[in-house]
């Protein structure tokens, strides 16, 4: 597949005037082919342009159609092999085999999402029925959900096809109904660009509207800002740092119709490690963290920044076992010159700070961008006292917070500020504890770990990869997993609307089968 650097806007390919960028190594060598044309304004205002013309046609489709259509995409982008995944490496540096359970993981994505369309969960049909003899009576009612309208995805730097061009944000978006643009991330166009051309290869063998799908290229940030406050657009997708979801927050906010954008941000994803499992398998546990910290290079949204244990002889163990285990690990390349130096940045602000020790690891760093994995340590009362350590470190690196009690441990898990995750290492012995931090962690985390670790997110009905702020915009719901539609879907009540102008899902017949909640009974299809 030929690469010519050009955006997608509807049907077509369109080359940006915006200014040529081209990508770049890891290492920052420039990948001399194709340059990429940046998008002007007026590039966003004809991408939404389609997209709301494509709307009401697409969000109309039967549920089999957008179901054959997400499959197209899974299989278009499998017929890619190895073009896709050698641009992918050369364009982030992530290992191949990496890279292929990436793909796997976005195109099991999409069947998924096929799945729940035509099962017609993406509506989920309610169904009240009139009451004539009651007093006051009961009008017939029925509800469905319905799409938000065109939503604005932006690719993610740490998952080039998993968070990216066909990520769960643009499947979820295409189930629930709705028209996507996506601002390719411009550390991986080319890989952005292969999968677009994937989607619109889709399109055309599905006979989907036009305007469906749209990518945009851009190397600043002015193309995204023009793109949420465009008013043809009704939902934001965004997976970056806490800097950038808060200024895109900002606009979506301040629109004269604000829209919902949901951003997940930074997250250091505690893990507590419980006295009985520390004495019972520290070296086991410590052996499985360094795994669960450097891979990726630690470049995960879960993971581990934050380890919390009481002062033991246990810790000691586990402590020892984690310097003798990152000391095998070998240096990893970082995903962008930009990534490196914010890593490099956050060690040095941990090294020079007088609460804090470096207790394994060394935190190497290559001018090539390569990363070994470290752990500090500090203790409870400094970090109570100091924001900073609380911040994310983008990379391979955690923090051991030593409490001198369980009130302690207590206090600081209330203390933190909301995350994707939180774990607890235990055994029998410690479910006393544990039952005292589970309801704080519950209030802190949407995803509750026990004896595992939090990389790794299954792509399921059950998963929530969300949280309460700063981790998510809105933790109401999850950026991975069928309820990911939720997102970009809203109610809307049918009162005593004739059952032939009804939508076929809220139809007395059910003519689509589809499972519905009829007077608080779950009827099947």
């Amino acid at each position: 597949m030929k690469l010519s650097g050009d955006m997608i806007i509807g049907r077509r390919y369109v080359r940006g005037r915006g200014g040529d960028f081209c990508a770049w190594t890891p290492e920052g060598e420039r990948i001399p082919e194709p340059t990429f044309g940046g998008a002007l304004p007026e590039d966003v205002d004809a991408a939404v342009s389609h997209a709301v013309s494509a709307f009401d046609e697409y969000r109309q489709l039967p549920g089999e159609q957008r179901a054959l259509f997400l499959e197209a995409i899974g299989d278009e982008i499998m017929a890619l092999g190895e073009t896709l995944l050698i641009r992918g490496h050369e364009e982030t540096g992530l290992p191949l085999p990496r890279l292929t359970g990436e793909r796997l993981r976005t195109v099991n994505q999409l069947r998924l999402f096929a799945r729940l369309v035509r099962e017609g969960r993406n509506e989920a049909p309610v169904l009240d029925s009139a009451l004539p003899d009651r007093r006051p009576p009961r009008a017939d009612l029925r509800q469905r959900r319905v799409p938000l309208g065109p939503v604005a995805v932006f690719g993610a730097s740490n998952f080039p096809l998993a968070f990216s061009v066909a990520g769960g944000d643009t499947a979820s978006a295409l189930a629930a109904g709705c028209p996507v643009i996506v601002k390719a991330h411009e550390a991986h166009p080319g890989t952005s660009a292969i999968v677009g051309q994937a989607i619109l290869q889709a399109v055309e063998r599905t006979g989907m509207p036009g305007g469906v799908f749209s990518l945009l290229f851009a190397s600043d940030i002015t193309i995204g800002q023009e793109l949420v406050s465009h008013p043809g657009i009704q939902a934001v997708g965004f997976t970056g740092s806490r800097q950038g979801g808060t200024a895109l927050l900002r606009i979506a906010q301040s629109r004269l119709q604000p829209i919902p954008l949901y951003a997940e941000m930074s997250s250091i994803n505690p893990v507590f490690l419980l006295p009985a499992a520390l004495e019972k398998r520290a070296e086991d546990i410590a052996e499985g963290f360094s795994v669960s910290l450097t891979t990726g290079a630690g470049q995960l949204c879960t993971s581990p920044g934050l380890l919390i244990a009481l002062e033991s002889p246990a810790l000691a163990r586990f402590v020892k076992t984690i310097a003798s285990t990152l000391s095998e690990v070998p240096p990893a390349s970082m995903l962008t010159q930009k990534i490196h130096q914010s890593w490099c940045g956050g060690i040095s602000r941990l090294t020079r700070h007088p609460a804090v020790t470096r207790i394994a690891g060394n935190g190497e760093s290559t001018e090539q961008g390569r990363v070994s994995g470290v752990l500090y340590r500090t203790d409870a009362a400094a970090f109570l006292a100091d924001p900073i350590l609380e911040e994310e470190n983008f990379g391979p690196s955690s923090l051991l917070v030593v409490c001198r009690n369980v009130d302690e441990m207590y206090r600081l898990a209330s203390h933190l500020s909301g995350q994707l995750t939180a774990t607890l290492h235990l055994e029998p012995d410690d479910y006393p504890m544990a039952r005292v931090l589970l309801p704080v962690l519950e209030r802190k985390a949407g995803r509750i770990l026990v004896n595992n670790y939090p990389t790794g997110v299954e792509v399921c009905d059950a998963i929530v990869h969300g949280g309460p702020w700063p981790s998510t915009s809105d933790s109401r719901t999850t950026s991975v997993g069928s309820e990911a539609m939720d997102r970009f879907l809203r109610p809307v009540c049918y009162q005593n609307i004739p059952d032939a102008l009804l939508p076929a899902s809220l139809q007395r017949d059910n003519p689509l089968h589809v499972w519905r909640l009829q007077d608080g009974i779950p009827v099947p299809g």
